[in-house]
């Protein structure tokens, strides 16, 4: 009798290269440096922890410590390319650059959903700073995400919304959309009565907006308004030509009208 033999055909594994490894569901951050693209591989929420330096321990942050050319196709960068580019070979200190100076990469929905988050708390930023110069009331936060709009306010996700706040009032001001002004501090200096004081006034006048009060009793005393800017300028005089004996104090930090409810 005749014995059939039957082959079973097994579909042979096919190596992946070293160079690649398959991640899944991760958030990468990407930096473009001396022509190539490195990036690495993520969790999300722990990556802004790091910037924001609540999270110091790099393993949280990272899904695997390497540095990849393409985190979705798995391919590791280089070893000569990240030489070339980082001038090292301290991965820790690689990672960290990317992580600092890279970018988020996000989905659109992700990143419209974002973008609105951040014009929202720029726009709230603003409202708090700001006044309408003539009657000195301040903005609602709806009335400045109109303005910004006109403006046409461009938005970065990976830049902090104070800083961002503080270009968008200049160009508020600049492109003249509507009137508007920091939000001027109110002080009380004093100093002794003395040679030193008369020339640190002199040097003060040109920083106040305007003065409320003024003595020369037992010691100076100054009440007055400023522009936010001109604070740390003012305490700079005081510890410099005082040889810190004057003393600031912040009576009120926005300049409103009596009875104006803030939005």
């Amino acid at each position: 009798i005749a014995q059939q033999l039957h082959f079973r055909h097994f579909k042979m594994p096919i190596n992946q290269p070293s160079n690649q490894i398959k991640l899944t569901n991760v958030s990468i951050v990407r930096l473009k440096k001396g022509g190539k693209r490195f990036e690495v591989a993520c969790y999300k929420n722990k990556v802004m922890e790091w910037r924001s330096g609540v999270e110091t321990d790099l393993d949280e942050v990272l899904q695997i410590k390497n540095v990849f050319s393409n985190v979705s196709k798995g391919q590791v960068s280089a070893q000569s390319d990240l030489q070339k580019a980082f001038k090292s070979e301290d991965l820790s200190k690689i990672i960290e650059e990317i992580l600092k100076k890279g970018e988020l990469q996000v989905s659109e929905k992700e990143r419209s959903h974002q973008i609105d988050n951040f014009y929202r708390e720029i726009a709230t930023i603003v409202a708090e700073k700001c006044v309408n110069p003539h009657t000195k009331r301040p903005y609602t936060v709806t009335m400045i995400e109109k303005a910004l709009g006109e403006i046409h306010l461009s938005v970065n996700v990976n830049k902090n919304t104070k800083s961002q706040a503080l270009d968008a009032i200049k160009q508020l001001q600049e492109k003249k959309v509507i009137p508007i002004s920091r939000a001027q501090m109110r002080l009380r200096i004093t100093m002794p009565n003395s040679k030193e004081t008369k020339k640190a006034k002199e040097k003060l006048t040109p920083l106040i907006a305007s003065i409320e009060d003024e003595s020369w009793d037992d010691e100076y005393e100054l009440i007055c308004l400023i522009d936010p800017g001109q604070y740390r300028t003012i305490g700079d005089i005081l510890e410099k030509d005082i040889k810190g004996k004057g003393q600031i104090e912040l009576l009120s930090l926005n300049d409103m009208s009596e009875g104006d409810i803030k939005f």
